[in-house]
């Protein structure tokens, strides 16, 4: 057994797994959660028109690290890898990002590809799942860009046979198209023409016509789960392999985007910082699934709080 600790920083949130790892009799990896945690730091604040990350994003990163590092020491991790995706891949001051880190955390943050990146959340996010169910579609909408990857899983291991990142995430559609409180019908209207033409990109890259299985990870699509279940409170036990049908995912979307942005904070289940872009969040993931129903007759989103971070974990296992 070893502890392990994974790292990803995305253009709205910094997470942190310390787990355990366990080789099988079958040479399968098996993981146990130490110690998990997310905060909002929305690193990517601005970028998309800026180019650059702003120092107040550098900062909030920043003070999130210094108390992950102090984590890291008190469990006792003997592996840490961290990698950067969106906002760091666009910014042009880069360089202070990984300075900052480096002198902070004391090793190298990784700028890993787009596909990569969907590589990773793929192998985290079906290990749960039953291998009869696949292939699998994994899709994760993050702050600034949308992976999906296909794959299968045989004996214990994750095979990807196709993936692709893509530019648009819940805090670029923010930004770029929905600036309304709550967003107007034609803002909604061009957001939704947005999102779908970026995605065909994606489609056009990753074929999902045979793809029995659509799985969806990380904080925009774990919190659509919380409000479609209508939770008074974030319940990570309730969101795990929780199953929501297109209609569901298409009636979060209209309820969200139609709420101001004080409206939603009183959804006790909405992260205070995903407040202001879960409407473009819930709008790329409703694009998403009228795209899969007719490209791969798919009608259901199975949510997994597994995703990136545990295929994090297991490369460095």
């Amino acid at each position: 057994m070893s502890r392990v600790a994974a790292i990803d920083c995305g253009t709205n949130s910094i997470r942190l797994l310390v787990a355990d790892v366990t080789t099988g009799a079958d040479g399968a990896l098996a993981l146990r959660d130490v110690h998990r945690e997310m905060r909002i730091v929305r690193l990517g604040q601005g970028v998309d028109a800026s180019g650059v990350l702003a120092p107040e994003a550098l900062e909030r990163t920043r003070a999130a690290l210094v108390d992950y590092t102090a984590v890291l020491r008190r469990k006792g991790t003997e592996r840490v890898r961290m990698v950067a995706t969106s906002a760091t891949r666009d910014a042009g001051n880069r360089d202070d990002f990984f300075g900052m880190v480096r002198d902070t955390l004391g090793v190298d943050a990784e700028v890993i590809s787009g596909d990569e990146e969907a590589a990773l959340s793929f192998v985290g996010a079906v290990g749960d799942l039953d291998a009869e169910d696949g292939p699998f579609v994994v899709v994760d909408v993050g702050g600034g860009s949308t992976e999906l990857v296909v794959g299968e899983l045989s004996d214990g291991k994750a095979t990807v046979t196709a993936a692709r990142s893509v530019d648009v995430g819940s805090v670029r559609i923010t930004e770029r198209c929905l600036p309304g409180d709550p967003p107007t019908a034609d803002e909604v209207s061009q957001a939704r023409s947005v999102a779908a033409g970026i995605l065909d990109d994606a489609f056009a890259a990753v074929p999902v016509e045979a793809v029995r299985t659509w799985v969806g990870v990380a904080g925009t699509i774990t919190t659509l789960s919380a409000v479609a279940l209508r939770l008074e409170s974030y319940d990570a036990d309730a969101v795990h392999l929780s199953r929501l049908s297109g209609d569901d995912l298409h009636r979060v979307a209209d309820e969200l985007l139609g709420l101001s942005r004080t409206d939603r904070g009183k959804h006790e289940a909405i992260h205070p910082g995903r407040i202001d872009v879960i409407g473009g969040g819930a709008l790329i993931v409703d694009v998403l699934a009228r795209e899969l129903r007719e490209r791969a007759g798919i009608t259901e989103l199975v949510v997994s709080e597994h995703d990136i971070l545990d295929g994090i974990a297991r490369s460095i296992a």
